[in-house]
C-alpha cells in the first residue's frame, strides 16, 4: 500500500513539474516583432483628407459627415503608437527604411440601439476609414496595401429605458471618438509589425 502511495505522489510530482515548464516556457507565445531585421525605422506622411462629402447619399445614411482636423489626430495617434510600441523608429523620411502612407476616406456614426418607444438612440458606433499602403524606401517597391482599414469604438449618449437599472456607462462624442483613432492607430501598427 504505502508502495503505491509512493508512485502516486512520484507520478503528480512529475506532472506538476511538466505542467510548471510548459506554462513558463509561453507555449509558444511572443511579442516581438514578425517584420524583417533590415526594417527599423519608419515615416508616416500626414494622412490626406479623402472624404467626399459632395457624394451622393446612400442607405445607410443619409449624409455624410466629417469631423475638422480628424486627419491630424490619426497622424498624431498612429505616430505615438509607433512610439509606444517600439518595433520601428518614427523618424524623418530621408532616413526611413519603410512609409506609411494614408488617407482618411470615411468617418461614419451609426445608431445601434434606440429607446423603448424607438425615438431616441441610446448606442452609437464610431467607424474611422482610412486606405494604407506601406512602402520600402530601399527598394522603392509597395509591401502591403489595404483599402478601408476600419478602426470603431461604440458608445452609449443614454441610459436605456428597456433596462434602465444596467451599468450602462454613458460617453461623449469626442471621447468615441478619440477612442476610435486609438483603435485605429494600435490596429496599423499590428498590421505594420505582423508577418507580411
Amino acid at each position: 500500500m504505502k508502495r503505491i502511495n509512493k508512485m502516486g505522489l512520484f507520478f503528480s510530482l512529475v506532472a506538476i513539474c511538466c505542467l510548471l515548464t510548459a506554462a513558463l516556457s509561453g507555449c509558444g507565445y511572443t511579442t516581438r516583432s514578425m517584420i524583417s531585421g533590415k526594417y527599423r525605422t519608419i515615416y508616416i506622411t500626414p494622412f490626406l483628407n479623402k472624404v467626399d462629402i459632395t457624394q451622393e447619399s446612400y442607405s445607410a445614411s443619409k449624409y455624410r459627415i466629417y469631423r475638422p482636423l480628424l486627419e491630424t489626430d490619426i497622424t498624431r495617434r498612429v505616430i505615438n503608437r509607433y512610439l509606444f510600441d517600439g518595433n520601428l523608429k518614427p523618424v524623418k523620411e530621408e532616413l526611413a527604411d519603410l512609409v506609411l502612407k494614408g488617407e482618411l476616406v470615411e468617418y461614419r456614426k451609426d445608431p445601434l440601439s434606440y429607446t423603448a418607444d424607438n425615438n431616441d438612440v441610446t448606442e452609437y458606433r464610431i467607424n474611422v476609414y482610412v486606405n494604407l499602403s506601406l512602402w520600402d524606401t530601399k527598394e522603392n517597391k509597395l509591401v502591403w496595401e489595404e483599402n478601408r482599414f476600419n478602426g470603431n469604438y461604440s458608445f452609449f449618449v443614454r441610459t436605456s429605458t428597456i433596462n434602465p437599472g444596467s451599468n450602462v456607462i454613458v460617453v461623449s462624442e469626442e471621447t468615441a471618438v478619440n477612442r476610435a483613432i486609438e483603435d485605429l492607430s494600435r490596429r496599423i501598427v499590428e498590421r505594420t509589425v505582423e508577418q507580411w
